[in-house]
């Protein structure tokens, strides 16, 4: 009877939740297997029990167990009551897999209320390890929007949602090192919850509709989160739904394709609102590649970048060079048609109208459906090293690292997202606009993140859940900001440049928010770590997220860490350089073999701790050689934060006949001498060489559009002194 009513229960889910299995379980008859899954309904154990190739011992909660209605379903399989408050319990799961009886447990104890992964216990991770079980990751997917979760507020539920389950790579727990039972708890449990997180992200990468373009990947989280679904706000003040934003995209797909060809690179001249997302994915959509040219680069830079990335049209609004006092830039721009958003609304046509209101009726019709490998976004460097090079990042990488951040920290349709940085920056564009877009989140976009008294009201007035910002830029607003402006933040994640402590510790004490520093880079779309709420250590970066390669190379001259070279389904297809126009220069490193083989070498010096945790220590071009000795310049303007914490300052090297190089010090703190330098240089253990040789006072120190300080700048400072 059990046999049989598992078959009708299974034709039962198939025709009803049209629930697809990906990936095959072999279990070895001589292997110990631990099945874990996440946990989003009261309907995952059937699934497991139904559609797995296996007959299991399913590790249920004691109290659940009692219910009347749960017991009757769980009569269908061989069940264990474990009460997860006994230290005691998993004795009996290690009974169980020694005995050879395949398990299934729930390492998360509970069902989500975030529709991401929740705190993983430490006891089926050590069962796992006493045993020498194979784990066999399976991830559940759609049960969440089922009326069987707990997912509540804005999530989207549905009465039959396609579920899948996706069965991973079987993984292991390594030998613990760890000198007592408690700690080596702690590491089995910690190794679990990376495996879990791997799980989430891999299954998202390797599902068949992973593999697509960006504009397909909106147009999957329309059909899921709703067309009325909140979507994108601005300053117009405009507020649009997932259906506006997808009328918006149809029709800029239309009109920009009329001047434009296939493949062809368009300059992005717009700043942080609604009409620039439209422009992207529209030009996306007509298979075309969003160029987003940085306004802040002056004429030259803006120059280069079109001539590197071969950009031959512009797309920009005419409101917005005025405002922003662009007219001599855009104006002095050579060899480029520039186009303006008010001329393209103003000449659409009935034709243009008809055609749009059919592509919404059938959208996967008309949007480009492009090979995830092609680019799907070009970003620029700074410049600061050279001509600025155009970063090329497919449709892959960007929804690779969308799914790598989802993977350890929770983003949902009750997260309202406040981004000030701009598009053109890659933390503003993965971060702040794929990111939400993908995972339901509305997005609050704001023009500039300059406006130091403005955001946090905007943050209060909005009710924002989630901030992004450089630690220059949350420093500003700590200061301006009423201690009550950032109630409902539940994240404040910091990047692009060094988190101070002084801004960490202002955030804490003001605020009540602890921030979360993490750390990328342009060519890797960008995130590579970040601190989360389940894994965080101040003064490091976070631990690497999943599918991420790592190995930190020597560095001549330097004893502690080394230079970061990192691989991944996130990093970048290629530069196009300046002087090789169009020509893609595909991404390699010393790290790996062969001349082009898709290692990236970040220039950053790190150490990664036991536990994961990245702790940079500068960049390789922000070290000075004094002496033949080798100093961070990174260290050089902590110790002057040491002593003037409520200043800014910023550290230079310049050459020197006689040691090599020399170290320049700007700050805006007039009364900072070097004696005090030398003396909070003793007081921390430091080297002599790590006082500045000069100080130069300044007012401001300048800063890059993207919020991080100018060292080109200030490299030119130093030399005209």
């Amino acid at each position: 009877m059990r046999k049989l009513l598992k078959i009708v229960l299974k034709q039962f889910f198939r025709l009803l939740f049209r629930v697809g299995v990906r990936g095959v379980l072999q279990p070895d008859k001589n292997d110990r297997l631990l099945v874990v899954a996440n946990h989003e309904s009261f309907l995952d154990g059937m699934l497991l029990g139904l559609f797995l190739p296996i007959d299991p011992v399913f590790v249920v909660n004691t109290e659940i167990s009692r219910r009347p209605l749960f017991r009757a379903v769980l009569s269908l399989v061989d069940y264990l009551p474990v009460d997860p408050a006994n230290p005691l319990a998993m004795r009996r799961v290690v009974k169980l897999l020694e005995s050879g009886r395949p398990v299934v447990i729930f390492p998360e104890g509970r069902i989500t209320n975030t529709g991401g992964l929740m705190k993983v216990y430490d006891g089926p991770a050590f069962a796992a390890a006493r045993t020498g079980a194979t784990i066999q990751p399976v991830r559940i997917d759609g049960a969440s929007r089922t009326w069987f979760s707990r997912m509540s507020g804005r999530y989207p539920k549905s009465l039959f949602p396609r579920l899948s389950l996706s069965i991973q790579t079987p993984a292991a727990i390594p030998p613990l090192q760890s000198a007592t039972a408690k700690t080596r708890r702690a590491e089995a449990g910690e190794h679990l919850r990376r495996i879990m997180q791997h799980m989430l992200f891999a299954s998202q990468t390797s599902a068949d509709e992973a593999r697509q373009s960006l504009p397909m990947a909106f147009l999957q989280a329309h059909d899921i989160f709703g067309a009325g679904q909140p979507c994108v706000e601005d300053m117009k003040p405009s507020k649009l739904t997932y259906g506006d934003m997808l009328k918006m995209t149809l029709a800029l797909s239309r009109l920009c394709g009329k001047t434009t060809h296939p493949g062809e690179s368009v300059g992005v001249l717009m700043p942080g609102m609604a009409s620039t997302v439209g422009l992207i994915l529209g030009l996306q959509s007509a298979g075309r590649v969003p160029a987003m040219l940085n306004f802040t680069a002056g004429l030259e830079g803006m120059q280069s970048a079109c001539v590197a990335a071969n950009v031959r049209q512009i797309f920009t609004s005419r409101t917005f060079v005025e405002k922003a006092e662009l007219q001599d830039v855009v104006s002095g721009l050579r060899d480029v048609s520039v186009h303006y958003l008010e001329d393209l609304r103003a000449g659409m046509t009935l034709a243009d109208k008809l055609w749009i209101g059919l592509a919404l009726k059938l959208p996967r019709l008309v949007i480009h459906a492009a090979d995830p490998e092609q680019p799907g976004v070009i970003l620029f460097t700074s410049g600061t090293e050279g001509k600025p090079k155009g970063v090329v990042l497919s449709h892959r990488a960007i929804l690779a690292n969308v799914a790598q951040i989802r993977a350890v920290i929770d983003f949902s349709p009750a997260d309202k997202i406040l981004n000030v940085l701009p598009l053109f920056h890659s933390f503003g564009l993965t971060a702040g606009v794929f990111l939400p877009i993908l995972s339901g989140a509305e997005i609050v976009l704001y023009p500039t993140p300059l406006h130091y008294k403005i955001i946090p009201e905007i943050a209060y007035d909005r009710n924002c859940t989630v901030l992004y910002g450089t630690s220059t830029f949350l420093g500003q607003y700590a200061k301006f900001a009423h201690p009550y402006d950032f109630h409902k933040m539940r994240y404040v994640i910091a990047g692009a440049e060094k988190l101070n402590e002084n801004v960490r510790q202002a955030w804490l004490d003001k605020f009540g928010i602890r921030i979360l520093e993490g750390y990328g880079a342009t060519e890797t779309a960008p995130v590579l770590s970040v601190n989360t709420p389940q894994a965080y250590r101040a003064g490091s970066v976070g631990q690497l997220l999943p599918g991420i390669e790592a190995r930190v190379m020597a560095v001549p001259g330097i004893e502690c860490g080394g230079m970061l070279h990192v691989k991944g389904p996130n990093v970048m297809s290629g530069y196009f350089r300046f002087e090789k126009p169009g020509e893609l220069e595909l991404p390699s490193s010393e790290a790996g073999e062969g001349e082009r083989n898709g290692w990236y070498n970040t220039g950053d010096v790190v150490e990664i701790d036991a536990e994961g945790f990245v702790h940079i220590l500068g960049r390789v071009k922000r070290f000075a050689k004094i002496a033949g000795e080798m100093i961070s310049l990174e260290v050089v303007e902590r110790l002057a934060a040491s002593v003037s914490p409520e200043q800014q300052h910023a550290a230079t090297a310049i050459a020197d006949e006689k040691r090599g190089e020399a170290v320049i010090l700007f700050s805006t703190d007039a009364n900072l001498t070097r004696e005090a330098l030398q003396q909070a240089a003793r007081e921390q253990g430091l080297p002599e060489i790590s006082v500045p040789r000069s100080l130069k006072v300044v007012e401001a120190l300048p800063v890059l559009g993207t919020g991080k300080t100018d060292y080109q700048t200030l490299k030119k400072m130093a030399e005209a002194v």
